[in-house]
């Protein structure tokens, strides 16, 4: 197993999840930007092989190839490894375009290639929770989901990447697509139509083009409604302690479901009982997103954590949204590609 990229800090954590497991060894490290590679040597985190990607594909055999780098050159540097016929798991999002992502998508399949990311929400034991509730029928048919993903922006301290022309991609492609990935898995309902979205320069004058206010509306294969914010709005001094932080509410026929990351409790209000009723947390799962990537990989179907085409669905709704908000666009239907 090869990385590519230490952009994001995110990656570390598949970083780590490979040098915990028997069936995997990491064969080599590149990092391509000068300042983040002399800071990794420093700060003793990674071993860095390779300064060159190319170089490294040419001359350290891998079966996989994980991504880190900034968002706007993922698709390119998954792509390549996709060429070379090589697996690949990334952090979210996997790519900025939807074109880039065709092209994933395509190069998979015919090459019969898996992709991974690191979408850990379903390994969460609040959202694992909602989803046994929800499965369970105890809330009956699902009417409506709100969910906020708010993070704070810590302009100045967040790398600088992030405010480059063409490297962020929008925060609904950014943050999002947790959401958008977690509410199929636990409702058994995809998106069928984005009826709105918003993205907007609302408190960072300094960089006119990006935009840390996102907003989506969309409505399920069911009917139900999703509202949807994942704006940089947090004060950066509580960090990723509000309330708000994926915060999701579920209404149902019989009763309305909540819990948030920052909470301690899953409490389901029913139709059935007056008093609201904290629900026992599931155990969680740390890591079943990597741990079913290499399952995959090795041909397994059941059981799964997360697949290829679930990533690759959840990448593909959530980069239309993004396009929706940057094109004005409303009511645009969803279809899978052929």
């Amino acid at each position: 197993m090869a990385f590519m990229g230490f952009r994001h800090g995110h990656i570390l954590s598949v970083l780590k999840l490979a040098q915990q497991r028997p069936d995997t060894e990491v064969v080599a490290t590149c990092e391509e930007h000068a300042d983040t590679r002399n800071a990794l040597i420093q700060g003793g985190s990674v071993t860095i092989t390779h300064q060159d990607y190319r170089h490294m594909l040419d001359s350290v055999p891998c079966d996989v190839v994980a991504v880190g780098d900034s968002y706007g050159r993922r698709g390119a540097i998954i792509l390549e490894a996709l060429r070379r016929g090589i697996h690949v798991i990334a952090d979210k999002p996997i790519c900025t375009s939807l074109k880039e992502l065709d092209a994933i998508r395509t190069l998979a399949r015919e090459k019969r290639l898996c992709i991974g990311c690191q979408l850990d929400l379903r390994d969460n034991p609040k959202a694992q929770t909602m989803r046994q509730v929800i499965q369970s029928n105890r809330l009956g048919e699902v009417l409506a989901i709100s969910f906020t993903g708010q993070h704070p922006l810590n302009y100045g301290t967040r790398p600088a990447w992030y405010f480059e022309k063409g490297m962020h991609g929008g925060t609904l492609n950014d943050i999002a697509i947790h959401g958008i990935d977690l509410i199929p898995w636990a409702t058994g309902h995809h998106v069928r139509r984005i009826e709105a979205a918003r993205s907007w320069n609302a408190a960072l004058p300094e960089v006119p083009w990006f935009h840390d206010g996102s907003q989506l509306m969309c409505t399920l294969d069911n009917g139900a409604g999703v509202l949807g914010d994942v704006s940089y709005f947090a004060p950066s001094n509580f960090g990723y302690k509000l309330p708000q932080y994926w915060r999701f509410t579920v209404w149902g026929k019989r009763g309305v479901l909540e819990f948030s990351m920052t909470t301690p409790e899953v409490i389901l209000y029913s139709a059935d009982n007056e008093t609201p009723e904290t629900i026992p947390l599931a155990e969680g799962t740390p890591g079943a997103y990597f741990d079913s990537f290499l399952r995959e990989m090795r041909g397994e179907t059941t059981g799964l954590a997360l697949t290829t085409d679930e990533v690759l669905r959840s990448s593909r709704t959530t980069l239309l949204i993004q396009d929706a908000a940057d094109n004005g666009r409303t009511k645009v239907d969803i279809t899978e590609p052929a």
